[in-house]
């Protein structure tokens, strides 16, 4: 198990379940489609800053990170597609048609989406382990989420919400497919495409931009909460697959309780307490993990940065760059070989 990326993924958990309850303070003034989009331009514009920052001062970060190519477009534009125009817009025609309890609970069902679909239709290997784990993790969240009994008066609210996670499920998927290229490009274009789409969707259902003050916090949070969590979530769909690195986002609501509890003085709570005790034990099955068995990678030719390890033993030309890690394209040899991995980019075979 490749533990940066672990780290990462709880990092971006972290960041986005405590811009939670900063963004909970600006919903009583501003409408949430439109905070929505303004926390997604806000990490569009602020990853952009950061990455015009970055290859500024650090010639050398365009060396390490794969710019986007055209086979990239049309997972990013898919992904885009789902997370930043469909999903939103379900979720709206959902929330006016479903009460607040339901719809809390409903959206736990991002996590569950985007590890079916990984398991089930991208292919990512699992076990009992792992499924056990995910089952902990979304108890957890379950139990953070609930906020009474849930009632369903009217079907067509409760599908919308539960299509809505599917399409995140979806989109956290697409984008694991394109998570070798740069990630600090990649959530800029998502930022700068899907925080607009739902600015508009936003103004279109009635809400108002708020004043400037309102505007700068609002990308502020955004910009840390979804942004450079977003940046983090990418960076470990490359080492750990979609449906782990969902596992480990799922603790967001904890991280947005917790921070609810020291900051705005909420009381701690036996649902808390419970919340964290499951998510603690999925969590532990998660990092314990150890797969390891005999498995085939077929030949490939692809670019992206790299250090020289069992996977990368290809020769170099006089062009290619000094040091490592180090990005040019590269050939794999077909190659068998038994060690332990998770369902990173370079193990997408099938199992048994």
């Amino acid at each position: 198990m490749n533990k940066a990326a672990v780290y990462c993924a709880l990092a971006s958990a972290a960041l986005f379940g405590f811009s939670t309850p900063a963004a909970k303070v600006l919903l009583g003034s501003i409408h949430p489609a439109v905070l929505a989009g303004l926390l997604y331009c806000g990490a569009g514009v602020g990853v952009a800053l950061l990455r015009w920052i970055m290859r500024e001062a650090f010639a050398r970060h365009e060396n390490r990170e794969a710019a986007l190519g055209r086979r990239d477009a049309p997972w990013l534009a898919a992904a885009i597609l789902c997370g930043g125009i469909v999903g939103p817009i379900l979720l709206m025609v959902g929330l006016t048609r479903t009460d607040a309890a339901t719809g809390s609970l409903l959206l736990t069902l991002e996590g569950a989406a985007t590890a079916l679909l990984a398991w089930f239709i991208f292919h990512e290997g699992f076990d009992r382990r792992i499924a056990l784990g995910m089952l902990c993790l979304l108890a957890g969240t379950v139990i953070l989420s609930w906020s009474g009994a849930p009632t369903i008066d009217n079907l067509l609210g409760p599908l919308a919400i539960a299509g809505a996670c599917i399409a995140w499920g979806l989109d956290n998927n697409l984008t694991r497919k394109v998570s070798l290229s740069d990630p600090l490009q990649i959530v800029q274009i998502k930022g700068l495409v899907a925080g607009p789409i739902n600015l508009l969707l936003g103004l279109w259902a009635g809400g108002s931009l708020p004043p400037l003050s309102g505007l700068a916090l609002s990308a502020s949070i955004g910009f840390v909460g979804y942004g450079v969590s977003l940046v983090l979530f990418v960076y470990a769909l490359r080492y750990l697959g979609a449906a782990r690195t969902g596992a480990y986002f799922a603790t967001a609501p904890f991280f947005g309780a917790a921070a609810a509890v020291l900051a705005l003085n909420e009381p701690m709570t036996g649902s808390l307490v419970a919340a964290a005790t499951l998510m603690g034990v999925g969590v532990w099955l998660h990092l314990t993990e150890r797969h390891e068995h005999a498995h085939f990678h077929e030949t490939v030719t692809h670019t992206h940065s790299h250090s020289h390890d069992a996977h990368h033993l290809h020769e170099h030309a006089d062009s290619d760059p000094p040091g490592e890690p180090h990005l040019h394209t590269h050939v794999h040899s077909a190659l068998r070989h038994e060690h332990p991995h998770a369902p990173d980019m370079h193990h997408g075979h099938r199992h048994q």
